[in-house]
This record gives C-alpha cells, sequence and structure tokens, in this order.
C-alpha cells in the first residue's frame, strides 16, 4: 500500500515504518498509509528560515500575488485529479468543489487584493503618519514587515484542500513560508494537492513543505518569529495553545475551533414568506453539504415558538428526499463522514443530545445507503433534534456530522440569551426581511460571533450563504471558536509580518518607507514631472505653481455651470449668519479644480489618466480675494510588473497668500513607463 510522503528541506521522504491505514470513506477499503517517521523537524523549520524566508522577503508584495495568481492557474487546471481523490473522501462532486474550487478561489483573491492593495515593494506603511513634535522635524510611522520564521499550518480533516490553501495564500503574500500538516483521516487529499503544487515548479524552493503525519517534537523547534495556525477540535487547540514553548517565546498562534453555530428565523418570516423558504433550504443544505462536516454548519436552528412545528415540518420534509450513498453515484446528495471513528464520534455526540430533546427524523443507527455497503462506509442518515433551548446540552454538544437541533424563543431578548449560550461561535445567521430586528439580534449576538449573514429575499439570490468563509472576510471567532482569526483581506496578511513603530526625521522616514512624508525634502526640476516616465520619477519631485486670484466671478460661474448654489457660495446674508464662514466663500471643489489648472502640464506625455483623488480635507474657507498656490510633490511610485504603466501618488498641498493650507490632498495618476 503506498505510503504517503512527506516534502521537507526540499525532497520527498518517505517514513521508513509501516504508518498508520487511511481509508475510503465510501468503501472501506485501505487507500495510504501515514506517517512522519524520520522527519527532522528542527531541520525542517530551519530549511524554511533559511532558504525560503529569504526568497520570498526579495520578491514585492506584487510579485508574490503573480506566484499565488499563477498556481491557483495551475491547480484549477489540475482540479479534475483532485475531484477524483476527493470521492474517497466521501465527498459528493458538489462538495469536492466547494473544497478544491473554494481553495483555489482563496489563492486568486488574494493574488488580486496583493497587486491592488499592497505596494510593489517589501515593506507595508500602515496608517497615517504621526506628527510627534511642534516644528514637524519629529514624526512617527508604522510599518509592516515579514516575520523571519515559518508559518506552521494544521489542518482539519473536513476541508483538506480550502483548508490549506486558506493558511498558506495570505503566508506567502506576506513573504512568509509555510509548512503544512494535514489531518490525517483525509491527508491523501492533501498529499495530492501538494504533488501537484511542487511539480509546478512556480513556488521558490522553501516556501512551501509539507508534514503526511504527527508533529513529532516540531513545537520544540519554534521560535518568536514562526507562527502557528490551527484548525480543529477545541481541546486540541487548547493543548496546542499551552504548550511551553508557545507560551515562553509568544509564538503567534491562531485557532479555529469547533462550534454551535446558529441560524435565527426572524418573527416577520411566517410560513409562506420568501424569507421563510430561504431559512429552511439553509438549514437542510448546511446540515448535507459535505455532510454537516463544515466548522460553520448550522448546529441550533431558533425559531420563533409560533413556527416551530412549521419549521419542523418544513425541514423534515426536505431531509427526507436526501439521497445518501456512494458519491458516484448521480442521484445521490449526501454522501460519508470522513471515517468511521468519525461517524462513532457522532453517534457519541447524538446521545447525549437526545436526553435533551427528541429525534424527529433520522436514525443514528441505520440508514438507506445507495450504491455502497452502509457497514463499511461511514454513512449516517441527516438527524434533526427538537430541543427544550433552557437545557444545557444543546448549547454545549456539538455532532460534527448532519445534525441540527432546532429550539424555540419567545422574542428578541430571549434569543440573543440563547446566543450566547454557545460560548463563541464561527458563523450566525439572521433571517429576516425586518431590518429593526435584524439590527437588534445582529448587535446583541455579535460579541460572540465572528461573522453574521442577514439573510431575506433581496439578497438570497446572490448570497453565498451562512457557511461559506470569504477571503475579504474574516474566519474565526471568539471563545469557543477559538479566538482566531484568518483572512479578512489584507488582516490575514498582516498577521504574519511584525508591526513596528518608526520614529524618526521627515527625511529618514521618507528613505525607510518608499514614501514622501511632510517636511522631507522637495526636489523642484526643471522638467515638469508630468513630462517624466515612471522610471524617471523620484520620490520628492515637485513643482510650485500660482499664485491664482479667487474672484467672486469665479465662484458665481463655478455655481451657475455645476449647479451647486449652496447659500454659503452664493448668498451674503445667509453666509453671514454661517459661524463657520461669516461671508460669502469658494467652492471647495472651485478650489481643487483651479489647483489642478495650475499643476496640470497640457500636452499629450508620460502621464496617461488621473484615477482617483484620496484623503481630500477642505482646511480653511476660501474668500474672494485669496490668491492660491499648489505645490505638487511625488509621494509614491508603484510599478506594475505586468503593464507598460505604473501609479503614481501625488501630494497636493493647496495654500493661500499668507501660507496656511486651504486643501490637503493626494492625486492619483497612471504614468506610462519609458520603455513602453
Amino acid at each position: 500500500m503506498t505510503m504517503l510522503r512527506s516534502y521537507v528541506q526540499g525532497s520527498w521522504h518517505t517514513a521508513p515504518d509501516e504508518g498508520r491505514p487511511l481509508y475510503d470513506a465510501v468503501t472501506g477499503a485501505e487507500v495510504a498509509r501515514l506517517s512522519s517517521a524520520g522527519v527532522d523537524f528542527a531541520a525542517a523549520l530551519e530549511h524554511g528560515r533559511r532558504v525560503g524566508g529569504p526568497t520570498l522577503r526579495e520578491l514585492t508584495f506584487h510579485q508574490r500575488a503573480a506566484l499565488l495568481k499563477a498556481l491557483g492557474q495551475h491547480l484549477r487546471e489540475h482540479r479534475e485529479q483532485l475531484y477524483a481523490v476527493s470521492a474517497q473522501t466521501g465527498a459528493t462532486l458538489f462538495d469536492s468543489k466547494f473544497d478544491i474550487d473554494g481553495g483555489i478561489g482563496v489563492l486568486l483573491a488574494y493574488a488580486s487584493k496583493g497587486r491592488r492593495e499592497l505596494p510593489n515593494d517589501t515593506v507595508h506603511v500602515e496608517g497615517a503618519v504621526e506628527p510627534l513634535s511642534k516644528a514637524g522635524t519629529f514624526v512617527g510611522q508604522h510599518i509592516c514587515t515579514p516575520l523571519r520564521g515559518v508559518a506552521v499550518q494544521i489542518n482539519a480533516f473536513n476541508f483538506p484542500v480550502w483548508g490549506p490553501l486558506e493558511k498558506l495564500a495570505p503566508a506567502f503574500l506576506a513573504g512568509v513560508p509555510s509548512l503544512i500538516k494535514p489531518a490525517s483521516p483525509t491527508a491523501f487529499l492533501t498529499a495530492k494537492l501538494v504533488e501537484l503544487i511542487v511539480e509546478s515548479g512556480l513556488l521558490p524552493e522553501g516556501t512551501l513543505q509539507f508534514v503526511a503525519g504527527g508533529v513529532g517534537d516540531l513545537f520544540d523547534h519554534l521560535g518568536e518569529q514562526d507562527t502557528v495556525a490551527f484548525t480543529g477540535s477545541a481541546s486540541t487547540g487548547a493543548k496546542l495553545r499551552t504548550h511551553p514553548v508557545i507560551v515562553n517565546r509568544a509564538v503567534r498562534f491562531t485557532a479555529e475551533a469547533d462550534s454551535l453555530n446558529l441560524s435565527i428565523l426572524g418573527p416577520d418570516a411566517t410560513p409562506g414568506t420568501p424569507e421563510f423558504d430561504l431559512y429552511v433550504k439553509q438549514l437542510v443544505q448546511e446540515m448535507t453539504v459535505k455532510a454537516g462536516q463544515k466548522c460553520t454548519a448550522i448546529r441550533r436552528a431558533f425559531v420563533p415558538e409560533p413556527h416551530l412545528d412549521a419549521v419542523v415540518e418544513a425541514v423534515s420534509a426536505r431531509l427526507a428526499r436526501t439521497t445518501v450513498g456512494n458519491p458516484a453515484n448521480s442521484e445521490v446528495r449526501m454522501g460519508a463522514l470522513a471515517g468511521l471513528e468519525q461517524r462513532e464520534e457522532v453517534r457519541r455526540s447524538l446521545k447525549a443530545l437526545a436526553d435533551a430533546g427528541r429525534i424527529v427524523l433520522g436514525d443514528p443507527e441505520k440508514v438507506d445507503v445507495v450504491d455502497a455497503d452502509p457497514d463499511r462506509g461511514a454513512f449516517i442518515s441527516p438527524i434533526l433534534l427538537v430541543a427544550d433551548p433552557d437545557r444545557a446540552e444543546p448549547h454545549e454538544v456539538e455532532a460534527f456530522g448532519p445534525v441540527s437541533t432546532v429550539m424555540s424563543y419567545r422574542d428578541t431578548a430571549h434569543v440573543v440569551e440563547l446566543a450566547a449560550r454557545g460560548h463563541g461561535s464561527l458563523a450566525g445567521s439572521v433571517v429576516t426581511a425586518d431590518p429593526a430586528f435584524a439590527r437588534e439580534v445582529v448587535l446583541g449576538v455579535a460579541p460572540w460571533h465572528g461573522r453574521l449573514l442577514v439573510l431575506n429575499e433581496r439578497n438570497g439570490k446572490e448570497s453565498t450563504g451562512h457557511g461559506s468563509p470569504l477571503p475579504a472576510l474574516v474566519h474565526g471567532g471568539p471563545g469557543r471558536a477559538g479566538g482566531g482569526e484568518e483572512m479578512g483581506g489584507i488582516r490575514g496578511v498582516l498577521h504574519h509580518m511584525q508591526r513596528t513603530a518608526v520614529q524618526a526625521d521627515p527625511d529618514t522616514l521618507t528613505v525607510v518607507t518608499g514614501r514622501w512624508v511632510q517636511g522631507a525634502q522637495r526636489h523642484e526640476t526643471p522638467v515638469h514631472p508630468f513630462r517624466k516616465h515612471l522610471e524617471e520619477l523620484r520620490i520628492g519631485d515637485t513643482i510650485v505653481a500660482g499664485p491664482r486670484r479667487v474672484t467672486q466671478s469665479d465662484v458665481e460661474h463655478f455655481a451657475e455651470f455645476t449647479g451647486d448654489t449652496f447659500y454659503a457660495h452664493m448668498d451674503a446674508e445667509a453666509a453671514a449668519a454661517n459661524p463657520l464662514f461669516g461671508e460669502r466663500v469658494a467652492h471647495g471643489y472651485l478650489v481643487v479644480s483651479l489647483a489642478a489648472g495650475l499643476f496640470v502640464d497640457p500636452d499629450p506625455g508620460p502621464v496617461l489618466a488621473n484615477f482617483g483623488v484620496d484623503n481630500l480635507r477642505f482646511l480653511t474657507p476660501v474668500k474672494f480675494g485669496d490668491e492660491l498656490t499648489v505645490t505638487l510633490t511625488c509621494k509614491q511610485l508603484t510599478p506594475r510588473d505586468t503593464s507598460d504603466y505604473g501609479e503614481v501618488r501625488w501630494d497636493a498641498d493647496v495654500t493661500r497668500q499668507d501660507g496656511e493650507s486651504v486643501a490637503r490632498y493626494d492625486v492619483l495618476t497612471l504614468v506610462a513607463k519609458k520603455e513602453a
């Protein structure tokens, strides 16, 4: 039988022992063996730190993003191979796509975010410059740089593709190499994923390592620059979190644990309404997709007391039509659990839940199976329970399978109180067309949830549903859910970086950050900056233009031309009564327009387009007769590796005759490269 190989220190490693068997969840046949015997964990970590890390840190965020995109495209081309292996985990084709296509989607999403939201540089500048002195010669800025360690990623069995890719993408984009350790029952699918990645040759050596088997003494060799991202049971997460090395070296540890996620039906969603139907459909889907083996699946279904029987009847009717069996059969809608051990774990949990209520649909010990042997495969029927919401068990026991418990609530305060009894969840949903009810519930349960979906007829067709984590939003939750966060867009990247406050003079800070800082030197050049190609521009290049006198006729013409006849510009008596002005003033957008007229070079040249204005602030009123001068300074250069142009951010400071700033903002332009 095939022994799954680890990929460490740049080569494949096969354990010398017999390992433990892994089984096909559908047939019960042995598909592979698993062991990490012989892996030198200290050497693997050091390989990541000394080989993978330096190589990644030499690349800019945009270059790393390009590699993630290429990897996502490569995996998409080979996903049929992953689908084939995924079927052995008990997954239907829909389940497999949820896992595999979802994971590839995370790679592509982070590739896009890296190009759009991060600089084409190796340092991320966070937030605004903080003035630290009266004269402006001492300033501060937060920067984020990659940690010099390895991102150790311990994944759960239920998403053997999405899980690793969800963790790999932000770590790689941050510039930190990964060491992937899959859960045993479905490790053979993660092994196939890693095999495809390694064979692609896309990722630099040392940036991805894979351990098939136990973690051995891995944790003993972690350092303060390493991170650990864990997905799995709350008990295992607690054990790992308290490892002496994690505690003593303050190793960053984030956990996503099992949780008792909820879905709440609003009082307005009576039987026959679109929201009632959405609630029922979503609950059934969450119970049956991946055979309910999702960390976000709905375990507690709260419904208003008057609608309890109607919900149970509607859900039971849909579940009764769910065919269970071999995923290869096109009639099957729900496959097997990950293994026989998992089925026994679900049955044990169901005994505790049944003591607190009653099973209204399904039999934990018996299931009709299509095209498979129910004794050899890890099959179980969908189980729907009804329980007393005041019993502790439904809020404490999770059956990690196609199981959900329906409970009634009296009013909004009651359901908010019931939600808190779960002690923290990854995801929750509120199905209602009543915004006021939605607000009260969302604000009431938010402290116990990492993500909340408000579902109604308006967004029902486009919603990704209760159980789908999205790369742009945080995935994680407080309390029982582990207290960690993954993804969340750039937030997930910053988890692998060190935020450092840098205090310096403006010139030094400009060099460190690659962004011009107010108070740093400017360079007025004989060539207008708009006549320079991207490669010719330098941070600090400046043009000073003006003055331009603002007249009453300018203001009145602008008002007539644009239709902006706000009283502060056109009504002398009303403007005089305004405590901020005391007299008629110029439009703020007139000031910006006049400034553009002063600094723009009109002839065709390297500047291709103005694509935005950021951080615009009008600082003091401009009155009739004031003279405006604009100082435009090259603030940041962002080349685009795949384009014939790049982005240039300019600092615009519009001042009046006494030197006081009347407007400050950033101008964003696209500038051609000379070689293009």
